[in-house]
């Protein structure tokens, strides 16, 4: 069965996306089948990964409010062993809609089952907030992947996911763990982003993943091209940390509990 991890965060602009995009692409460059899910409404993985998320006539908003098969909005991608549940605009109003469900708070567990035996890896990217669309992957995932940038109030909000992660631990999916906390947007010229490594770091000790994902511009420009940082430019900073985070969760499989 698949290992199912989201990678979340309630603050927009820590790398979530860009997390998602790359290290989904570089699991699967190891021959692992892979599925990225976007469950987030801005749809940037969908972009990301080289499709027009406005041509997404059939996306994860079908599938968790009008009863699709996953199956019927999975795409290939242009990496091997790499596909896609995509998103569109039409999600805005998932959260409404599910408020009224039954089991609505496992909505995307139920969906995912049904793929599960076809993939080792299945990645979601959650929008940033925790609504109810990060509460679904938080519930169908085994794990949690959170990245936290290195700036000013890189601990802000940290907390409240925190507590969130614990009561879906607690009430709605007891196996969740933390897969890692993922450091982005190192500027090695920043005495900040040293400053903000090492307090994270003396926190969260071993929970925090030794992989730090650096500010790198091939990194930045590689979503205008719909492209994970693998196709847009191998040989990049960018592209040489995503394919040691992939390393790192391959070798290790981390998991800790919270």
């Amino acid at each position: 069965m698949g290992r199912v991890i989201c990678i979340a965060n309630q603050k927009g602009g820590v790398g979530k996306t860009t997390t998602a995009v790359n290290l989904s692409a570089c699991i699967a460059a190891a021959e692992k089948r892979t599925l990225l899910v976007d469950i987030d409404p801005q749809a940037n993985s969908t972009s990301g990964i080289g499709f027009d998320k406005d041509q997404l006539r059939e996306n994860i908003y079908h599938i968790l409010i009008q009863g699709y098969g996953i199956e019927r909005i999975i795409k290939q991608t242009e990496i091997p062993y790499l596909d896609l549940a995509g998103s569109n605009v039409d999600l805005i109003g998932a959260e409404v809609e599910l408020i009224n469900e039954l089991a609505r708070e496992k909505k995307l567990d139920t969906v995912l089952q049904e793929v599960k035996g076809a993939y080792e890896y299945i990645f979601i990217d959650c929008p940033p907030s925790l609504g109810l669309l990060t509460i679904n992957s938080l519930t169908a995932a085994d794990s949690v992947i959170i990245p936290l940038q290195c700036e000013y109030y890189a601990l802000e909000g940290l907390s409240q996911l925190l507590k969130t992660i614990r009561l879906i631990k607690r009430y709605l999916n007891p196996e969740l763990e933390i897969e890692g906390i993922l450091l982005t947007m190192f500027d090695i010229r920043n005495n900040l982003s040293h400053q903000v490594v090492e307090e994270v770091q003396s926190h969260f000790r071993d929970k925090v993943f030794k992989t730090i994902i650096p500010r790198n511009v091939k990194l930045s420009e590689a979503p205008s091209h719909g492209k994970p940082i693998l196709l847009y430019d191998i040989n990049s900073k960018g592209a040489e940390s995503y394919l040691n985070l992939a390393r790192e969760i391959l070798t290790n499989g981390m998991g800790y509990d919270n």
